[in-house]
Order: structure tokens, then C-alpha cells, then sequence
């Protein structure tokens, strides 16, 4: 019987109609990012001479804008229709990257960080608009498995994108790449089309200005002891993965010796671990709170940033890129369902709106440095610098160890 149970589940999951388009468009979604990062990637590495400030300076083009409009998107996106929003958001990137396009063509090749930085701006409108539309029509117990298979979506790209990007940069060229981009970005905002239609919000008896829900988002978040504490944890996170994220192509050139081409094989390691872990973190979370799996997985991180710095064997790192990637997924499926689990409807956006800077605000902080953190420290530094903060991470969801008892109070603030 209880067998039966776990099909019938798996099996509603699939034939959920928001899920199939959701994971359809993010299927294009992740063509696009992934030829994005890495023939952007591989085209300022050759531009620049392999300048480790202007490798740096990609990742905050990407990222620093989650920081600047997480929060405005957020509140928007609780304002605005789902299905509208990610529809208009697809189309417009599409847009900004054609433009780019006939830049790069008539124009200079520092145009290249526009493309990134548009598509980043209009993801934070869009990207709290699909977790709403996860909570209004997935069922909450099917929330942490919806998230899995979702996960392991982006994992196959972690295998299969820098692939992708690599190879279509190094037989067709940056021009191809960037147009590559934008059609994957215009069949996205196409398939989205087939979602349900947006429910009609009802008025409210009083209106209440931007600023008033930006208030009460922030509100919401302060009197739920859940998420505060894990906005410390993106926080010490974001730390950690910005003073080595933009550093990944040197840990290939300089400590292990090896042309900076060979990242994308250390990148399929950890995607394949990803993909694997996705179906092992499925039946481990229904017995796991979300606090154990998201601590779980920062404590493998921490373990394994240890090890990226002092390995100078290929095999080794390649080892330790599979085994973090084997429990990234805990993270992410406790991060987002530690958030769906203890946020109403409609304070999705803000609440996402409010965390995301946490993290993104402090890995930009840290990632702009990074550049010129290496001419001054040594790689072994910086990634056992990383692993340490990711330790901070955990302590802060030491107070969450005691069990789901207190996560289910804060759903009641």
C-alpha cells in the first residue's frame, strides 16, 4: 500500500501541468545560460590575456545585479500574474542579447557584460515568479521530490553544459554563441505560454504601496526565526563561493598545470555527482528535516574546498568535484524547501527577494575582490579561506537542529 502511495505521488508529480512547462522551459533556460558562461568565459580569457580582474569581472556582471533588484523583483512578482511576468521576462532577454549581438558586430567586445548583466536584472523578477507558482500548485508533500527532479535538471546541464558552451565557442564563435542565446531565450517565453492561465487576485480592501510590502516582506522575515537564521547561513555561503567562483579556470591552470579547456571536464564531475545525488537526496529527504540535509551539504563543501587548495593531482580534484557535487543537492533542496515550508503564498517573492541578496550580496562582495585577492595570496589561501566560512554557514543552523517542531511554528507567524 505504501508502495502504491510513493507511485501515485511521483506519478501526479509528473502529470502536474506547471511542473512539465516549468521544467520544459528551463530545459531551453539552461541551453542558453550555459553557452553564456562559457564561450563569454573563453572569449575574455583570450581578449585579456587571461587578467584575472576581468575574469572576475563576468561573475559580477551576473551577479551583482541579483543583488541590486532581488529584492524590488521580489516584491513585484507578488504584485504581478506568474505566467505573465516569466513570459515578458524570457522574451525581454531574448531581446537584450540580439542587441548584443549587433554590438559585437558593429561595435566593441566589452559589450559582451551587457548580455549577462540584462539577463540577470530580469531573472529576479522572473525567478520568484516560477517558486510561486510551485507553491500555489504543487502539493506541499510533494514539495522537497518536486525540487529534486527539478535539481537534477540543472545537475544534467552541469555535465552537459560547459560541454556545450565550450564547443560552441572554440566551431562557431562568440557571434554564434551570443545568437544561440537569445533563440533558446525566445522558446522559453514561448513554451512558458502553455501554463495555466494566472489566477485573478482578488482587490483588496485597502491598497497598500510598494514601500508598505517591502516592509511587511522584511517583517515577515524577521518573525520567522527559520529564516533568519538561514539569511546568516546565504550569507556566510555567499562569502565562501565568491572569493573562489570566478578563481575555478586558475585552480585548472595554475595548480594543476592543465589548459584552462580541461575545467569543463572537473565541471562534468561534479555534475554527474549532482545528478546522482538528486536521486539519493529524494529518499534521504523524507526522513531528513531540511535543516540536516542544507547543513549535511555544507559541511561536504567545506571538506572539499579543503582539499581543492592543496591538490596538485587531476584525478584527485576531479575525485572531490564528484563527491561535493553528490551532496549539492542537499543544499538546494533545503534551501528552497525550508523556504516554501515556511513562507505564505504571498510573500514568496519578498522572502526570496530578502535571502537572495543575503547570499548574492555577499558573494559579489568577495568575488570582487577575489581578482585581486589572488595577485596578492596564493590559491591555497583563498579556497581553505572558503572552506572556513562555509563552517560559519553551519552554525548558524545549529539552532534549527532540534527538529521540524519549530519550523512548523514559524509557518503560524
Amino acid at each position: 500500500m505504501e508502495q502504491t502511495k510513493t507511485e501515485l505521488t511521483m506519478g501526479t508529480l509528473f502529470r502536474n501541468r506547471v511542473i512539465q512547462v516549468i521544467l520544459l522551459s528551463t530545459l531551453f533556460l539552461q541551453i542558453g545560460i550555459w553557452v553564456r558562461n562559457y564561450s563569454i568565459l573563453l572569449f575574455v580569457v583570450e581578449k585579456t590575456n587571461e587578467n584575472p580582474v576581468a575574469v572576475s569581472l563576468i561573475s559580477v556582471a551576473e551577479f551583482a545585479p541579483i543583488f541590486l533588484f532581488s529584492f524590488i523583483g521580489g516584491t513585484f512578482a507578488d504584485r504581478w500574474r506568474p505566467k505573465r511576468t516569466m513570459i515578458w521576462c524570457d522574451f525581454l532577454s531574448a531581446v537584450s542579447i540580439f542587441i548584443v549581438l549587433l554590438t559585437l558586430v558593429f561595435g566593441s567586445w566589452k559589450a559582451i557584460f551587457f548580455a549577462t548583466l540584462v539577463s540577470s536584472i530580469l531573472s529576479q523578477f522572473s525567478q520568484p515568479s516560477g517558486m510561486k507558482l510551485f507553491k500555489l500548485h504543487v502539493p506541499e508533500e510533494l514539495i522537497q521530490m518536486g525540487m529534486s527532479i527539478y535539481q537534477t535538471l540543472f545537475a544534467l546541464f552541469m555535465i552537459l553544459g560547459p560541454v556545450l558552451g565550450t564547443f560552441v565557442y572554440q566551431q562557431y564563435g562568440i557571434n554564434t554563441a551570443i545568437a544561440i542565446m537569445g533563440v533558446a531565450f525566445l522558446i522559453s517565453a514561448g513554451i512558458l505560454f502553455l501554463l495555466p492561465a494566472d489566477f485573478e487576485v482578488e482587490e483588496k480592501k485597502e491598497k497598500t504601496t510598494i514601500w508598505q510590502e517591502m516592509k511587511a516582506g522584511f517583517k515577515y522575515v524577521l518573525n520567522s526565526r527559520a529564516l533568519s537564521l538561514l539569511g546568516g547561513t546565504f550569507a556566510a555561503a555567499g562569502l565562501a563561493i565568491g572569493l573562489t567562483q570566478p578563481l575555478a579556470v586558475f585552480l585548472v591552470t595554475e595548480q594543476l598545470g592543465l589548459p584552462k579547456e580541461q575545467l569543463q571536464w572537473l565541471m562534468a564531475a561534479f555534475g554527474t555527482g549532482m545528478i546522482l545525488g538528486g536521486g539519493l537526496t529524494v529518499g534521504l529527504a523524507k526522513k531528513t528535516p531540511p535543516q540536516i540535509l542544507l547543513a549535511l551539504g555544507l559541511a561536504v563543501n567545506a571538506i572539499g574546498f579543503i582539499v581543492y587548495g592543496i591538490s596538485e593531482m587531476f584525478w584527485l580534484t576531479m575525485a572531490v568535484q564528484f563527491i561535493t557535487g553528490l551532496f549539492m543537492p542537499c543544499i538546494h533542496i533545503g534551501i528552497n524547501t525550508m523556504i516554501l515550508k515556511n513562507t505564505e503564498a504571498a510573500f514568496i517573492g519578498r522572502v526570496n527577494g530578502i535571502l537572495s541578496p543575503m547570499f548574492m550580496g555577499a558573494m559579489v562582495i568577495t568575488m570582487t575582490a577575489s581578482g585581486w585577492l589572488k595577485q596578492k595570496l596564493s590559491l591555497v589561501t583563498m579556497y581553505e579561506g572558503s572552506a572556513l566560512l562555509f563552517v560559519v554557514g553551519i552554525f548558524f543552523l545549529v539552532p534549527l537542529f532540534k527538529g521540524a517542531t519549530m519550523l512548523k511554528k514559524s509557518e503560524e507567524v
